[in-house]
């Protein structure tokens, strides 16, 4: 793990909207433009597998146009909703759950972390990671727990301190070229910098694979969103979504 290869800034671009134009049902070029871009949300047998209601509201902004994929039944109704307001006045609108976002980060000239003292990591290739399964502690924000998952587990890196997993980070096969980072420390481990190498190595070794990760975190978690930027991940989308 002592190589940073990653794919250009361009490159992770270009396939994060293919992916998420794939998801709105949209082009990839409506995120670079301006106001409010309305879609039917449809069931694309290449969009990610999140479950969703029979009525599906999601509203999406990468810093350009904010994208809404609505379900045809309330496409009218949201439309009108919104129609003379601003972006910051959309994603307060009371139908958007509690007023809550969920920020998406990616890799961007990402550098090497130094590890902690006494800390080891050790990746996890597909095949094991279900060895992990049994490992002692909750870390079900690193790991599915599911070999059949519709997500499945595809890679992780392990912190041991002193011989003991303190901690997991884990890639989730979201899509073909998106994998999905989440990460758990046990609280006795907390605050020591672990959780921040963790994703920054496993990000490293997503992008060896050629592929491309990426980090989600709600707006409530302040400790989340401190992590990702430590492991040097940029904000790259905001995602609102309704009941």
């Amino acid at each position: 793990m002592d190589t940073l290869n990653t794919l250009s800034d361009s490159d992770i671009n270009r396939e994060v909207k293919a992916q998420l134009a794939i998801d709105l049902n949209c082009s990839p070029g409506d995120f670079d433009s301006e106001g409010f871009i309305f879609c039917e949300a449809i069931e694309h047998p290449r969009r990610r597998p999140f479950p969703r209601d029979a009525t599906h509201f999601q509203m999406l902004n990468m810093g350009g146009a904010t994208v809404v994929s609505v379900t045809p039944d309330i496409l009218p109704g949201i439309r009108e909703q919104l129609s003379d307001k601003s972006r910051d006045e959309a994603f307060s609108m009371p139908f958007v759950v509690g007023n809550m976002y969920y920020f998406y980060y990616l890799p961007s000239n990402m550098t090497l972390l130094p590890l902690p003292d006494r800390v080891e990591l050790t990746v996890v290739e597909k095949g094991e990671v279900e060895l992990l399964y049994t490992v002692p502690g909750d870390f079900s924000n690193a790991l599915q727990y599911d070999l059949s998952h519709n997500r499945p587990d595809v890679l992780a890196i392990t912190a041991k301190v002193d011989g003991v997993v303190a901690g997991i980070a884990g890639a989730s096969e979201d899509c073909a070229m998106l994998w999905q980072i989440g990460v758990d420390v046990l609280p006795e481990y907390r605050r020591h910098g672990i959780a921040a190498v963790m994703v920054n190595r496993l990000a490293n070794e997503i992008l060896k694979r050629g592929k491309v990760p990426y980090y989600g975190t709600s707006s409530a978690n302040i400790a989340s969103q401190r992590t990702a930027l430590k492991a040097g991940m940029t904000p790259a989308w905001v995602v609102g979504s309704s009941v």
